[in-house]
């Protein structure tokens, strides 16, 4: 069993600049305490997240850190030129020394892919066309491809990824049909939300990964080479009185920037922003938030391994205007009182 860090690094009470000192200060917190990747999101015009550019920001952490693997999770796909992002993705993997890890995505906002000109409409196939073409440009020594939305003749493929034949390819997904064709395709696997959707999604992907045509790129250090995670809220503190008084402002203040885009478009957002409720409480029954003491955090992290059967999990320790020194001390906390007890899941 492994554990990965997911960050939003959505908007709190900090100026961006003294935000972001602190990120680099967690992540290498979180490398020291063995933490396997460090994922973060992309989202455009949205105070859920102040990383729009995740190539900028991880040349940051690439730089201050040594171990610990990081990458977009993910990175939106029709927002970008293939070309361009199979340079981004070579540089970063040489600069991190082969510790790239790539998140692909279609975008969920249909909010986000109109503020770029991307018809949400056509979004799906933009995506698959920009990976198929990604895919190919990061394996040969020239791109080549022509089809609907991009046509490249012999570009020298000057750049290339550390990692052979490509890095590992993350696909997040929480619906069961895209979770099964991810599976097939042999790519590593997040998903999110409440335990009984969560679990229907996670032995869809299985379902898939039996079938799979190989894993696309490394193996990764995980049963049949292939991460399959699962994402949540994790907060710890010495008593569950003390956790719970963390968690609820940071929590509220995370779930009005998540729906933002949607309540203020008066629509009702995609699956995943329709089951992540408004009020800690509930989330905490439904297993998205995990909140309490150590002894208390360690049996629901053992519960929800055993019962959605995962590999890896992505805690998300930081969010909302929770406080640096709160969120380093559920890091510490994990790493000291809960990380030794649930790793040989």
């Amino acid at each position: 069993m492994k554990f990965g860090i997911f960050d939003h690094i959505d908007k709190s009470n900090l100026d961006l600049c003294d935000q972001l000192d602190g990120r680099l200060e967690y992540v290498k917190a979180a490398e020291d305490a063995g933490f396997y990747s460090y994922h973060v999101a992309e989202h455009h015009a949205t105070p859920l997240n102040l990383v729009p550019v995740p190539g900028v920001y991880l040349g940051a952490v690439a730089n201050a850190t040594s171990t610990i693997r990081l990458g977009p999770l993910c990175y939106l796909l029709p927002l970008y030129s293939p070309l361009r992002l199979i340079e981004e993705i070579s540089i970063l993997d040489q600069l991190s020394h082969g510790r790239l890890d790539v998140g692909v995505g279609r975008g969920v906002s249909p909010f986000e892919l109109n503020y770029h000109n991307v018809d949400p409409k056509i979004s799906v196939e933009i995506f698959l066309e920009a990976l198929e073409t990604i895919k190919y440009g990061l394996t040969h020594e020239k791109l080549n491809h022509k089809g609907k939305h991009y046509k490249y003749t012999d570009v020298p493929m000057e750049l290339r990824p550390l990692q052979k034949p490509l890095p590992p390819i993350w696909y997040p997904s929480s619906n069961p049909e895209v979770a099964s064709i991810i599976g097939e395709s042999g790519y590593n696997f997040v998903t999110l939300g409440a335990m009984e959707p969560a679990k229907k999604v996670i032995d869809s992907f299985k379902v898939g990964l039996t079938k799979r045509k190989g894993i696309s790129g490394p193996s990764l250090d995980f049963d049949d080479g292939t991460a399959i995670g699962i994402s949540r809220h994790i907060i710890v503190s010495d008593t569950m009185g003390e956790a719970m008084k963390v968690a609820r402002p940071a929590y509220s203040r995370w779930h009005k920037s998540l729906v933002k885009l949607w309540v203020e478009n008066k629509v009702e957002g995609p699956a995943f922003a329709r089951g992540t409720v408004s009020d800690l409480e509930t989330a905490i029954d439904a297993g998205t938030d995990i909140v309490g003491d150590p002894a208390h955090v360690c049996e629901q992290i053992t519960k929800q391994v055993k019962e959605l059967g995962v590999n890896y999990m992505l805690c998300q320790f930081y969010f909302g205007d929770m406080t640096h020194a709160n969120a380093m001390r559920s890091l510490k906390l994990f790493k000291t009182e809960i990380m030794p007890k649930v790793s040989n899941l």
